[in-house]
């Protein structure tokens, strides 16, 4: 579909600016502290643990997202459900010009799905059977393609970049306040009033830094989430069958038993039902890893 592959092309050039723009923050808030530490090798470490992190997570984030999930790979030859399942992937991703990913499977009853994988080549989408019980064949191909439309614009990749470089930086963060609160020593008493300014903005970086790289991470999350909703509603040229099943998802009452913090914006519907609520305040749909299910559905009726 074309506009697969425009929102890869844009997706591209994302991942790029964001790496650029979180590798600058990193060597900024690694600056900050090497100066308020009087130790310029801060700095150092935290550029090579960004591009070792960075290195690590591009080419093993898939798997161990699965093995979080407790995902296992199903073959046609499986059963008969996992060939009902092949065969409806395969048929989409023939109509979206895209190989065939990777089928996994979760054993949970609580309806959901999420793609992964480095790129088109190495894509895997992962469904619960929870999801392949209680969805009707349309809503089913409607949560496929929206899975399928994540690989089309690497969306995962940027997930990914994204998740690991907000890592670092809240890794970063928590090991400066530890050492300003218990590591400091008494040398630093004779420190200039120029120092004395940069510890405090050091302490004062290390408590928002994280803050604003979750908000960036969950508003990334958020707008992938809409534009994978309109593609897999092109796709599928059903939008119909996708706001169905998400009603179904959000309004079941089973919790995801796999569910955490780290994976949690993978999926298409998250996992934790306080997300799911309809009235949230301003600061807590900042941190939702998902927009609204409401606004969700009733943006792709309207595509009806």
């Amino acid at each position: 579909m074309a506009s697969l592959y425009t929102h890869s092309d844009s997706n591209k050039r994302k991942t790029w600016f964001l790496m650029t723009g979180f590798f600058v923050f990193i060597i900024i808030v690694g600056y900050v502290f090497a100066t308020a530490m009087g130790d310029s090798s801060i700095l150092y470490f935290a550029v090579a643990l960004s591009l070792i992190m960075n290195f690590i997570a591009y080419y093993n984030s898939d798997k161990l997202v699965l093995s979080m999930s407790g995902a296992h790979e199903v073959k046609p030859e499986t059963s008969a459900e996992a060939r009902e399942l092949y065969r409806l992937v395969e048929n989409l991703c023939i109509t979206a010009g895209l190989p065939m990913p990777k089928i996994y499977i979760i054993q949970d009853a609580s309806p959901n799905a999420f793609a992964t994988g480095r790129n088109a080549e190495h894509g895997v989408v992962a469904v619960t059977t929870g999801l392949l019980n209680k969805l009707d064949k349309s809503e089913l191909e409607g949560v496929i393609a929206h899975e399928l439309s994540h690989i089309g614009n690497r969306d995962i990749l940027l997930a990914t970049m994204v998740t690991v470089l907000v890592g670092l930086i809240v890794l970063l963060a928590d090991w400066f306040r530890r050492w300003a609160f218990f590591g400091r020593h008494s040398d630093n008493k004779n420190s200039g009033q120029l120092q004395i300014i940069i510890m405090i903005a050091a302490i004062v970086l290390s408590i928002l830094a994280p803050i604003f790289a979750y908000m960036m991470q969950f508003a990334i999350s958020r707008k992938r989430e809409f534009a994978a909703d309109a593609d897999g509603a092109l796709l599928t040229r059903y939008p119909e069958g996708l706001a169905k099943a998400l009603e179904k998802i959000a309004a079941d009452p089973e919790p995801l038993k796999r569910a955490n913090r780290a994976t949690a914006h993978l999926f298409i519907s998250s996992p934790f039902k306080e997300e799911r609520k309809k009235r949230l305040s301003f600061f807590a749909k900042a941190f939702m890893t998902h927009p609204p299910v409401e606004e969700r559905i009733n943006k792709l009726r309207g595509l009806a």
